[in-house]
């Protein structure tokens, strides 16, 4: 199955290949990294972008499978759904939308969260927004003893963002996260896209 690419990005990308230098990535690292440059228009996310191993292999293997897919927010299930109607079909939840209210002290994307976490905790989870969401799904992880299939942590912004980050660092869960402030839902939504695309061609 392979899926037609807009002329408009095929540009964009040979733009990104010639401006983007030497790198280390491997195919599918490159595959992602290229997809967030062209969503951010920001190169600086090529030293930002960390894969631990196996992390791309078992977030292909959890799309061909049909797995559900966790967004913390609308705007990131936006940005994927098309691909995901087009291809696998997976199950596609944002935190946000399943929570009606918010348990005392916390976030309606972290309740949304967590009650996801508890139905499908073998999900694709990818955080491009709330920094609690992720500090949430963490605090879980600690104690689970099933893991997601993925853990996609790229919170934007300035407060509990890098907390959350390293939090997600510090298990043993796959993960594609992005260090430092930079991220957010178009970043997140890349990562899961140029996956899809990736489990689509393979």
């Amino acid at each position: 199955m392979s899926l037609p690419i807009h002329p408009i990005m095929e540009q964009s990308f040979a733009v990104i290949d010639r401006e983007i230098g030497s790198h280390n990535f491997s195919p599918n690292e490159y595959a992602i990294v290229r997809r967030v440059i062209h969503s951010t228009a920001d190169f600086e996310f090529k030293q930002l972008i960390r894969f631990t191993p196996g992390a791309i292999e078992a977030g292909i293997a959890a799309i061909r499978g049909r797995v559900p897919i966790v967004t913390d927010v609308g705007m990131v299930k936006q940005g994927v759904v098309g691909l995901v109607s087009q291809t696998f079909d997976n199950p596609l939840f944002s935190a946000v939308e399943m929570a009606q209210t918010a348990l005392p002290g916390k976030t309606r994307t972290e309740t949304g969260l967590l009650q996801c976490w508890r139905e499908f905790p073998e999900a694709i989870f990818a955080i491009g927004n709330a920094p609690t969401a992720l500090l949430a799904l963490c605090t879980e992880l600690l104690e689970a003893s099933v893991q997601p299939a993925l853990v996609i942590g790229v919170p934007v912004g300035f407060i509990s963002v890098v907390e959350s980050k390293a939090a997600l660092a510090s298990t043993t869960v796959p993960q594609i996260r992005v260090e430092g402030r930079k991220g957010g839902s178009p970043v997140a939504a890349a990562i899961l896209n140029a996956l899809i695309v990736l489990a689509s061609e393979e």
